[in-house]
């Protein structure tokens, strides 16, 4: 009997063999090969990062943030070793006596607590097969565990298991999931935080903590419990780890700029450079953008929209809510779930009010008083777009049960505000390469996707003017010239009324000097000197800053700013005047590299380069490589970052004469003209120039230093007036007031040095021409040497002689 019995045993264990044998003959070439093994990609998704490496966003479906072994914390390894496979370290791949173990549980507890599969079979099952129950793909599963294990160290499975598996809730990968639930790093994670982690892979959906808190409860028990088994902790903290509640939450992927409108730029880009399946091949894109003027934007888009909406009155509580007086804080939260947060503006509801405060519950932050500062500016806001009286008490705003939105510190102080109805968009960029420092599209990304700085083309008003006046300065007018602020009557066949353009005062000053029209933004001044200098000019002139021809009307309704444009090109064409009269292209990428680190595109920026016009000495010429030809000054340019080749040298547009006065005439519409809000910076190096389109539609300020450009826009998605009394000093310059407050602190203030061909004068200031010694209200004004104001007697005006100067233009 005992040999017959062993011959049997022989036998099937042959047929064993030879089955097995058959079975991976049959199945090895449906296998992927070693190679194809250690190319696996995971899907991980698409990194945007600022110029300095902070982490702006992660794009994909699937949420996964690969981390090597080295980065695994002990207590994470152990939750999980516990819960899944507490003899990985030590089996060949599949675990005989784990199974047993597995089994002999599961049958005396009479469910599934236990499974039966080895880690390593979890990751080849998950990496390359399905979860079809059928022999054949079982099979497949343990021909490539038993390869993994041979051609893999441990560390290395271990590290793809937690990589790749899923965590519901689109996470994969123990890293996303502690960000997906908890919200924070891997390296934070607490005993009770990784056991509950460890207990989620053997059932996504029926672990869900968000789902099923008290099956997870249970479950993070049971992986406790292991590990106390295992000796990876002890009783004391098994037993105070169990008795942690479930405090899970959904988790928006922790970021540490926001910049959300500059992310989806760059998922735009990489989708047209690579192809849609770019966002998850773990590319990693650098921008230039600097973080801490990137938050700066933010914040000040924000606060200035808010004061905005503030100045035109309260337009009531979001909702209202039946709250009874005792309930708990997670059932208001649960009645606050459909009101999000949107920019800073946090949803909260009224508890309670009394003369003049209120205290409110705030989502997901506690309970929170308002004091009358943070009350007194809510007025009604009529339909006619004026106010109602103003508040004397707290009880005329808001009433128990109201849902509104405040801003908070935090520390349980808060002040009404509502969701701005207007909006904004800032952007900064460096005059010297185009380089974009910070952009923000609108008040919330996530509440209204449309990029205002890119997308976003509206009338810029006034802050057009510039160009105009710089086409001026290049057809022979100077800051002194003089042209009549009278009014102005056309007739035209097309039009039923005749045009009649006023000053936005409808005020006429008679005879100014440009310097003056511009400072005062005066329309009948800009009007006649567009006039004079001929539409055509003005518009291949306006064309060097980088507007498209086709995009500026051929009338005289240039001169008051009627084109379209978007915030990005305003600033990339003031950048010119910024920067000495280069024109620089706008760029947000600085290099992308590939998951391995390899960098596969990288930004070569024009630069603009005054020192490169300077001729090299003979000790700076370069010999081309194999020959005795000189590079000449075309070919290699000197400055910048080392030697530059022509094409990294941007091309000079206007003369650094007409560059440097225009930012000293635009200097003065800081210090005494529509930009004066700007003085509150307290510095003498910013130039720039308000804007107001026709019935206060758009609002704008462009502002710069040497180093900085920023453009702000104020308006309605939906176009209609801002209201009476706003306008670009009013509405926009305090956005950009905030952002350069600042952006601009340790900044050494720096003001461009005045180019060769440049000379100051005495002159009237009534008629623009040069001043007698004697003249006690004599001005000083610069001119370019070829240009000299007239002289002779005071009183005669000095007009170009290149231009038409009839009487019927000034």
């Amino acid at each position: 009997m005992l040999v017959l019995a062993a011959a049997a045993v022989i036998g099937i264990t042959f047929l064993g063999v030879i089955g097995l044998a058959g079975g991976y003959v049959y199945l090895a070439p449906s296998l992927p090969s070693i190679e194809e093994m250690r190319k696996f990609e995971l899907q991980v998704p698409l990194r945007v990062y600022t110029r300095s490496g902070e982490l702006i966003a992660q794009i994909g479906i699937e949420r996964r943030i690969p981390i090597t072994y080295e980065q695994i914390p002990d207590i994470v390894r152990e939750a999980f070793l516990a819960a899944e496979d507490d003899r990985f370290f030590e089996h060949g791949g599949v675990d005989l006596a784990g199974i047993v173990r597995a089994v002999f549980v599961n049958l005396i507890e009479g469910e599934k607590s236990q499974g039966a599969s080895t880690i390593t079979q979890q990751v080849a099952r998950t990496m390359f097969l399905t979860r079809d129950k059928t022999w054949r793909r079982k099979l497949a599963e343990l021909f490539l565990t038993l390869r993994m294990e041979r051609e893999f160290t441990k560390e290395q499975i271990f590290t793809l298991y937690l990589n790749v598996i899923f965590f519901g809730q689109r996470a994969y990968g123990v890293a996303a999931a502690a960000e997906t639930y908890f919200g924070k790093p891997l390296d934070r994670l607490t005993v009770a935080e990784a056991a509950m982690l460890a207990g989620i892979p053997q059932a996504p959906s029926r672990y869900n903590p968000l789902v099923n808190p008290e099956l997870v409860k249970a479950r993070r028990a049971y992986v406790l419990e292991r590990m106390r088994k295992l000796g990876f902790i002890d009783a004391t903290v098994a037993q105070a780890a169990a008795a942690e509640p479930i405090e899970a939450r959904a988790h928006a992927p922790l970021y540490e700029v926001e910049a959300p409108y500059v992310a989806e730029m760059a998922r735009l880009e990489i989708r047209q450079r690579f192809g849609p399946e770019a966002e998850s091949a773990g590319y990693k894109v650098f921008t230039t953008i600097d973080g801490r003027l990137q938050t700066a934007a933010n914040r000040a888009v924000r606060l200035g929209l808010i004061e905005y909406d503030r100045r035109h009155g309260w337009r009531g509580p979001a909702a209202r809510l039946d709250i009874d007086a005792g309930a708990a804080p997670e059932e208001i939260d649960d009645l606050l779930a459909e009101y999000p947060s949107v920019g800073n503006l946090v949803p909260a509801v009224v508890s309670s009010v009394s003369g003049k405060s209120v205290r409110v519950y705030v989502k997901s932050t506690g309970f929170a008083q308002i004091e009358w500062d943070g009350l007194s500016w809510a007025r009604p806001a009529l339909r006619n777009g004026a106010l109602g009286p103003e508040p004397k008490s707290a009880g005329e705003i808001v009433s128990t049960g109201d849902v509104v939105y405040v801003v908070t510190d935090g520390q349980g102080a808060a002040q009404l505000a509502q969701i701005p109805e207007a909006q904004g968009a800032l952007v900064a960029l460096d005059p010297n390469d185009g380089a974009i420092a910070a952009l923000v599209g609108g008040f919330d990304y996530f509440q209204n996707k449309f990029n205002r700085v890119t997308q976003a083309r509206r009338q810029p008003g006034s802050a057009f003017k510039p160009f105009i006046y710089s086409a001026a300065l290049e057809h022979g007018f100077t800051p002194a010239s003089v042209i009549l602020d009278a009014p102005i009557v056309q007739d035209d066949a097309g039009m039923e009324v005749a045009w009649r353009p006023e000053n936005s005062s409808r005020t006429f000053y008679g005879p100014t000097r440009l310097r003056e029209a511009l400072v005062r933004s005066r329309n009948l001044v800009t009007i006649r000197l567009l006039r004079a200098l001929g539409i055509s000019n003005a518009i291949d002139y306006a064309s060097r800053f980088g507007f498209k021809k086709s995009s500026l009307p051929a009338n005289l309704t240039l001169a008051l700013g009627t084109l379209q444009t978007t915030p990005l090109e305003l600033a990339a064409a003031y950048s010119t005047f910024a920067n000495g009269g280069f024109r620089i292209e706008p760029y947000f990428i600085d290099r992308i590299e590939d998951a391995e680190g390899n960098v596969v595109w990288r930004a070569e920026p024009r630069i603009a380069c005054p020192e490169c016009e300077q001729p090299l000495d003979i000790s700076d010429m370069i010999l081309t490589a194999g020959s005795a030809d000189v590079l000449t000054i075309a070919d290699t340019m000197r400055g910048g970052p080392g030697y530059l080749p022509a094409e990294r040298l941007a091309p000079r547009v206007i003369s650094p004469q007409n560059a440097w006065l225009m930012t000293d005439m635009m200097a003065d519409v800081i210090r005494r003209g529509t930009g004066r809000r700007a003085l509150a910076l307290g510095r003498n190096d910013i130039a720039g120039k308000t804007g107001t389109s026709n019935d206060a539609r758009d609002t704008w300020f462009n502002g710069y230093t040497p180093n900085l450009v920023a453009t702000v826009w104020v308006g309605f998605d939906q176009e209609r007036s801002l209201g009476e009394g706003e306008e670009g000093g009013r509405t926009a310059l305090p956005l950009w007031v905030h952002f350069m407050r600042e952006a601009l602190k340790g900044v050494p203030q720096e003001r461009p040095p005045m180019p060769p061909g440049l000379i100051t004068l005495r002159i009237s200031p009534d008629t623009g021409t040069l001043a007698s010694a004697e003249n006690p209200y004599a001005v000083l004004e610069t001119f370019m040497v070829d240009n000299l104001p007239a002289g002779g007697q005071e009183g005669e005006v000095a007009r170009p002689e290149e231009v038409s100067t009839s009487d019927s233009l000034f």
